[in-house]
Parts: C-alpha cells; structure tokens; sequence
C-alpha cells in the first residue's frame, strides 16, 4: 500500500478540545492551502475561499462569537458565554472554508458547492500527511448571517466547515465505519 492510500485509510478526525500546538508553520501552512485550492473545480470558477484563524486572531474571533451568542441568547449563562469567547483557542489554527457561489449556465451553485467540500477535505489530507491531526466542525457560527457577515462574507457566500488543526494529546482511536455491504449498490 502507498503512503497515500495508508493515510486515507487510516485518517480520523480528533476533537479541538484534544489537540494542542505547536500548529503548522508558515510554509506548512502554503502548502496545506495550495492543496486545498487543488480541487475539482468545473469552469475554474475557485467556488472557495480560505479564512485563516491564528495566533490572537483566534482569541478576537472568540470574543465576536461571544458577544453575537450574548446578544442572540439573553437567557445564556456566564460559563455559555465563555464556551462560544474558547470555541477557537484549543486548536492553534483554524481554517474557515468559504463557498461562494455564482450564477453559471454550466456549473450549478450545488456543484461549486461540492468543490468547497472537495477542498476542505484536502485541506485535512494534507494537514494529515504533515503530521497534525483536524477537526471539520460547523455549529451556529456557521450558519448565522451575523457571525458571516462580521467575518466578512458576501451574500453568496457560506461557511462549508472550520477545520481545526494541531497535535495530538491523545492516542487517536477509531470508530466504526460502515460495511461496503451496507453502503455499496450495483446497477
């Protein structure tokens, strides 16, 4: 088996609560991008975008999530709030892929959408090969108008995931995965 097939077997995913630093570097980084931005991308249109969120920018992205929560729940309780102020600060970085879709009379919106799904897998394939471990995550964050439109996105654009990226602090087990017997249909 290559390299390649044995890290797509065995990839999983580990919760950002699990990770720690140090996060990749700066050319780590390019590289894990550029991977992701090597999609299928039907009338190379580039249907995504990449927010990278490091350093304080975790901390500040922290403090709109709490402040917009705040806001949004008046009921929510202090420790609530702190949930949403940490939601980014376990992870030493975290990548927002955006997908944003235009009017084409070849390309649909569902299939630029699919592409932004295509790239935020690659982005955790390559963090994968480079030794660090991910965690795709949505929530609210990534679907409220106002958390889009403070992290500056269009109207035609929508959040396809937060990767969270790091180190492990944990031996990373499996989970059940389904049979192909289950899955797999012949026509």
């Amino acid at each position: 088996m290559t390299d390649a097939l044995a890290l797509l077997k065995t990839r999983r995913s580990l919760k950002p609560f699990e990770m720690t630093g140090p996060g990749p570097s700066a050319s780590e980084l390019d590289t894990i991008l550029t991977i992701g931005s090597r999609v299928p991308d039907h009338g190379k249109l580039a249907p995504w975008r990449f927010i990278v969120f490091e350093g304080d920018g975790r901390a500040r992205a922290g403090e709109l999530f709490a402040r917009l929560f705040a806001q949004k729940n008046p009921q929510a309780t202090p420790d609530q709030i702190a949930k949403e102020r940490a939601k980014f600060t376990d992870a030493p970085l975290v990548i927002a892929v955006v997908s944003r879709t235009v009017e084409h009379f070849k390309v649909p919106a569902w299939e630029q959408e699919l592409s932004a799904g295509a790239s935020a897998m690659n982005i955790i394939h390559a963090a994968t090969a480079l030794g660090y471990v991910c965690d795709w995550v949505t929530g609210w964050i990534a679907f409220d108008r106002d958390v889009l439109d403070a992290l500056g996105l269009a109207p035609n654009e929508k959040i396809a995931g937060f990767i969270h990226v790091g180190k492990a602090t944990k031996a990373i087990e499996d989970r059940p995965r389904p049979a192909l017997s289950d899955i797999v249909t012949r026509f």
